[in-house]
């Protein structure tokens, strides 16, 4: 075979040792080697991570299965890729060294990822390249690394336009490397961008949350953010801004929700009240999903508690038994009517008073299905 055939491109080789990588694994710098290289490393006592020399705060290793599969696909080739894969792998190699090089000037930083914003947007064919090369834990790293205290609008634009590319690659990429949150500093900088944030930041947190709720992998960050009432406290907040972050909001404690863990807590940062507010602005989108939330918190007695003390609350709840435009969230709001009315006058006083029985006489006569009629004469039974 031709010499240059038998070439290694130097994506695939390890930094350490120069050879073929044969077990790629990332660090939380977004810096990849072969496993035994770096366990070599690591167990000499060295913290930090060779190329960059940052330290390591995390010295997680994540396996970086696109790389692994990319350098299968190369040695199936016979050693070969076309001259496409390298015009199109090189210029993401020099943006992630900018990113990455302490040379580099912020001014540098901040065009390179405009760079890569740009590219995720509009040639998605790209992200595969950009999760090969570690651009996932790179990017985490440097959106909550929490390089300047005092939030100037460049840094901030800065993690905005981070995090925009972060979800942007999250579908491609290794869930794991969204467990580099589980150390303090980095899950308390996400409370604290959360806090200063712009709106589009907000929605980008929530939406993270959401990915991070999902999936099994970060089930443990999951619960630790489910922890931190401070955090907590701030997405309730975020629910009751008339603005477009709440939407987000709902659906990122709606996905916290996934945890009963995290019920109870959220419970105590006054979600309960929150929903409420949500709920009986008729123009919101996600009033089903918010009902949804209450329907499976109300098994906390201190949410019936809540719900019923809140002047607007069984009244919120009886306005979702039947809407006009659909019966999303009827089911729910028929349940949760049932939970808090059988043990309590009050509530069962206050749901008449707000018309339930004419609610749930047109929810009889509509469209919806033959369980939620069912539940909804023993509701009337129960009145």
């Amino acid at each position: 075979m031709r010499e240059v055939e038998m070439t290694v491109p130097h994506l695939f080789r390890c930094p350490i040792s120069l050879d073929l990588f044969t077990d790629p694994v990332t660090l939380c710098t977004g810096q990849t080697y072969d496993r035994s290289s770096i366990e070599k490393w690591l167990a000499a006592g060295n913290l930090t991570c060779p190329v960059t020399m940052q330290k390591l705060h995390d010295p997680s290793l994540v396996p970086n299965h696109n790389l692994r599969h990319l350098i299968q696909q190369w040695r199936q080739m016979d050693h070969r890729f076309g001259p496409d894969y390298f015009t199109a792998i090189d210029p993401l190699v020099s943006l992630k060294h900018c990113l990455q090089s302490p040379q580099s000037t912020f001014q540098e930083k901040l065009e390179a990822l405009q760079k890569i914003q740009l590219l995720t947007d509009q040639t998605p064919s790209t992200n595969p390249f950009l999760i090969q090369i570690g651009f996932l834990p790179l990017l985490l790293q440097l959106s909550f690394q929490m390089a300047d205290p005092e939030f100037s609008q460049d840094y901030m634009n800065f993690v905005e336009q981070g995090l925009i590319c972060v979800l942007k690659l999250l579908p491609y990429g290794e869930l794991e490397s969204l467990n580099m949150l589980k150390q303090e500093s980095k899950l308390e900088s996400l409370v604290v961008l959360f806090e200063h944030g712009s709106i589009m930041m907000k929605q980008s947190l929530c939406h993270l949350v959401g990915v991070i709720s999902s999936s099994s992998s970060t089930r443990e960050l999951c619960a630790m953010i489910g922890k931190h009432p401070r955090f907590l406290n701030l997405i309730v907040c975020v629910v009751n801004q008339n603005n477009e972050a709440s939407e987000t909001g709902i659906k990122a404690i709606s996905a916290l929700c996934c945890l009963e863990s995290n019920r109870g807590k959220l419970v105590q940062q006054g979600l309960i009240d929150a929903l409420v507010t949500y709920m009986l602005n008729s123009e919101r989108s996600l009033a089903a999903m918010a009902m949804a939330i209450l329907e499976q918190v109300l098994g906390i007695e201190r949410a019936k508690e809540a719900l019923i003390k809140n002047p607007n609350g069984v009244k919120a709840v009886v306005k979702m038994v039947f809407r006009v435009s659909e019966h999303e969230g009827s089911e729910s709001a028929v349940n949760s009517l049932m939970m808090v009315c059988r043990e309590s006058l009050e509530a069962r006083e206050k749901a008449i008073v707000a018309g339930v029985l004419t609610q749930l006489l047109l929810l009889l006569q509509s469209q919806c299905n033959g369980r939620t009629k069912t539940k909804a004469t023993t509701l009337l039974k129960l009145l």
